[in-house]
């Protein structure tokens, strides 16, 4: 299994919902792509990240074709044109 985290910062915290709900509309469409989660941040602290994405995937094999997959393409361009700054990790559970 693997497992890939992404937080972001946003340049403008109003596009969390959108982006919540973009990255949630992947949910089901994508083959291997086992589990979606994603949060909006509600912590003041200056040093959080706005938007998390937690999802995992039954094999690597899965998860590198998730990076070039037609549905998460769009997704992917929509969401880079609205963030400041992205964190990741992916690891094998």
């Amino acid at each position: 299994m693997i497992k890939h985290i992404v937080m972001w910062r946003l340049k403008d915290k109003a596009d969390a919902p959108r982006i919540k709900q973009e990255l949630e509309s992947m949910r089901g469409k994508i083959r291997g792509l086992v589990e979606l989660e994603v949060g909006i941040n509600f912590c003041p602290d200056g040093s959080a990240a706005d938007v998390a994405l937690y999802s995992t995937f039954e094999n690597r094999t899965a998860f590198d074709s998730y990076a070039e997959h037609p549905v998460h393409l769009p997704v992917k361009k929509l969401v880079g044109g609205l963030v400041a700054d992205r964190r990741v990790v992916d690891y094998e559970a």
